[in-house]
């Protein structure tokens, strides 16, 4: 990996296969993978090598299943910063803001707007977009295992990158023309949606709505935890970026769904401004009153 640090992309392909990488990818050796993903990750310095990576559709779908499934938890956090770096390098959207501090230091990088090859692979591509539903409902033959470690691994891991995807292009993880269908907690006993009719149709949100919303069965409290986790760090991440009526009613549709029925997440989202730095303590209040309407946001001690 340090002898090929300094290659560009295009090289780095003219070096080896896809074939080689995708056997790469497939090895149940982490270092084998992390190589690989390595190759890939040089695609995130350009939006031209971005879009380059798109053309390669089964690349993507091996870093995707690699990312979401590897055991080993370096190789899950290293798949997790080459997709997110990659489709942030290639959103059509300009930056925000560079005085969003929070927004620019990891969340992102670029300084213009990409060409969006790999969005419309990853979101309008039926085959892509269902690999990573099929996988993270439990639909996948490598995600349906009876002891489900396989599924909260993958869930937890697409969970960690939602936010990120929600600040680089909310818009394309909100919105799809792809039915996300039902994961098999739902379908087994194990659980309950509400509006299952309507979960098998398009129009019913994206992959926002289906890993915020529909993904995680709350019966398992590991995961549950999990899932207050992310709305934290989303929520907290949508009052950096820069405002907007799309913004504001999306997570409004998004917390008055998920805290409908649930307790935990109401009371750790209401106890945020406790739990922040005290300098950006009264904006996360005032963001989330504006949120939640309705509810008390405790805020040093005391309710507003």
């Amino acid at each position: 990996m340090k002898l090929i640090s300094p290659v560009p992309f295009t090289r780095a392909l003219a070096l080896t296969s896809e074939e080689a990488l995708i056997y790469a990818f497939r090895s149940s050796e982490p270092s084998v993978n992390l190589l690989a993903m390595t190759v890939l990750e040089k695609a995130a310095r350009t939006p031209a090598d971005a879009a380059l990576l798109a053309t390669k559709p089964h690349l993507v779908t091996e870093l995707l299943h690699r990312w979401l499934l590897s055991p080993h938890a370096h190789v899950g956090a290293k798949g997790r910063r080459v997709f997110g770096d990659i489709l942030d390098i290639d959103c059509e959207l300009p930056p925000p803001p560079r005085d969003s501090v929070e927004v620019q230091t990891d969340i992102v990088r670029r300084r213009a707007p990409g060409r969006g090859a790999m969005w419309r692979l990853i979101f309008r591509d039926r085959e892509v977009y269902q690999l990573l539903l099929d996988i993270c409902s439990g639909r996948h033959p490598d995600t349906a295992g009876a002891d489900g470690r396989q599924l909260s691994l993958a869930q937890g891991r697409l969970l960690d990158v939602l936010p990120r995807l929600a600040v680089l292009n909310l818009h394309a993880v909100t919105e799809s023309d792809f039915p996300a269908g039902r994961p098999t907690h739902a379908t087994n006993g194990g659980g309950h949606l509400d509006g299952e009719a309507d979960t098998d149709r398009p129009g019913n949100g994206g992959l926002l709505q289906f890993g915020a919303l529909r993904m995680v069965n709350k019966n398992d409290t590991l995961m549950h935890l999990n899932l207050v986790t992310f709305f934290e760090g989303f929520v907290s991440l949508m009052r950096a970026t820069q405002h907007s009526p799309y913004k504001l009613e999306t997570v409004r549709g998004l917390l008055r769904e998920a805290t409908a029925d649930d307790e935990m997440l109401k009371a750790a989202l209401l106890s945020l401004p406790d739990r922040t730095v005290p300098e950006e303590a009264d904006e996360l209040r005032e963001w989330l009153q504006q949120v939640l309407p309705g509810e008390p946001v405790r805020i040093g001690g005391h309710w507003s």
